[in-house]
């Protein structure tokens, strides 16, 4: 069949993307599911700062890519032996698609699943297959195994978690990447305790969704660091009790002050190593530090390495919220229904597919947290 989607086929393009425009809205062939995989139809699709990080050459991918990584769809054709979904199921998007026989899958790391982690890398689906292809037949690879900017795409079953007809697809999507990573971080990686200090580095969705948890853990203080006076105004309707702006003020002071000495945790959520050393260093002895950002691979940070053994300090690293996102995906899906994870809040307002050259502007600026582009 053929489908419109958004394709990358070069990273490192100028801003603004508006007038640069990295991302083609294209019409493709899609093959038909192969073993173990779906066809699915968008419904929504997020804009998030890791596909903006490919786009911008940070975060360097195989070229070409339908791009897209979070989101949610209807089930609309089921391949050969495929088990557990059923057309017409109403799907959310693990971008990390879960082979659940791996060591770590075995353990319950599914976030660091080897297999699918080493197809996201290859840019193809967990069999090793690509489904996108050029309509003069130049291979497309996949983002993520979802490749979300497009009306249609072939996932991997595992890549997919079934989740009830009456949800709001728009709102699904957001549970696909912001809120299993930042809610995630708080309640897996960190397990945030009730009345326990937390601060937050970094308002884009996945850090508003870190306050979301970090309130429904019931923690306190809560500290939101940003240099945008609109995030930070946001930041206290998702649950911080105070904010930070660090454009204006020595934010690890400020933080160490509000808390009496330091967050017993700070989640980093930039994708900046200096980012990352404040955070450590607002972190109070004892406590631990979550880093959840992606910066470029040849970035390195560096903090005073006896701290680390004569003030108990711990720094962790949290991907996907260290989720099983067939556990976690529903779980944070029934506290969004019980009104303890407000998670439209989260949402920045709606784009076509058409203007999403447009939409990443404004989330390189950080005038939109969550754009949702309707399929």
């Amino acid at each position: 069949m053929r489908t419109e989607a958004a394709v990358l086929y070069e990273m490192g393009a100028a801003a603004p993307f508006a007038r640069s425009r990295p991302l083609r809205i294209e019409t493709v062939e899609l093959a038909a599911p192969g073993p173990g995989e779906v066809l699915v139809e968008l419904a929504a699709a997020g804009l998030c700062h890791s596909d903006l990080s490919v786009i911008d050459g940070s975060r360097p991918r195989v070229m070409p890519m339908v791009m897209g990584h979070e989101a949610a769809g209807i089930v609309r054709e089921i391949g050969p032996g495929t088990t557990g979904l059923a057309v017409g199921d109403h799907v959310v998007f693990s971008f990390v698609p879960v082979c659940g026989h791996c060591l770590p899958c075995a353990t319950g790391r599914a976030a660091l699943c080897e297999n699918g982690a080493r197809a996201n890398v290859a840019g193809t689906l967990l069999s090793g297959a690509t489904r996108f292809s050029t309509c003069g037949g130049e291979r497309l690879h996949h983002h993520l195994g979802v490749s979300a900017f497009s009306r249609f795409t072939v996932a991997a079953a595992e890549s997919l978690v079934p989740i009830p007809a009456d949800l709001p697809l728009e709102t699904a999507a957001l549970f696909g990447c912001a809120v299993m990573t930042g809610v995630g971080a708080v309640l897996n990686t960190a397990r945030v305790q009730p009345g326990t200090s937390v601060a937050v580095f970094g308002l884009g969705g996945v850090g508003m969704a870190a306050l979301l948890g970090a309130r429904a853990a019931g923690a306190g203080p809560i500290v939101a660091v940003d240099v945008l006076a609109a995030k930070l105004a946001l930041a206290r309707q998702c649950g911080a009790t105070d904010v930070v702006d660090a454009s204006a003020c020595d934010a690890v002071a400020a933080i160490r002050d509000l808390t009496r000495g330091g967050a017993e945790t700070s989640i980093e959520c930039v994708g900046h190593e200096r980012a990352l050393v404040q955070a450590y260093e607002a972190t109070r002895r004892g406590g631990t530090t979550i880093t959840v950002g992606l910066p470029h691979p040849d970035r390195r940070f560096s903090v005073p390495a006896v701290s680390l053994v004569a003030e108990e300090r711990t720094v962790k690293g949290s991907y996907m919220g260290s989720c099983v996102p067939r556990r976690d995906i529903p779980r944070f899906l029934e506290m969004h229904r019980a009104g303890n994870l407000p998670v439209e809040l989260l949402a920045s307002g709606t784009l076509p597919l058409e203007a999403i050259n447009e939409g990443f502007d404004r989330l390189a600026a950080g005038t939109a947290v969550r754009q949702i582009v309707r399929l």
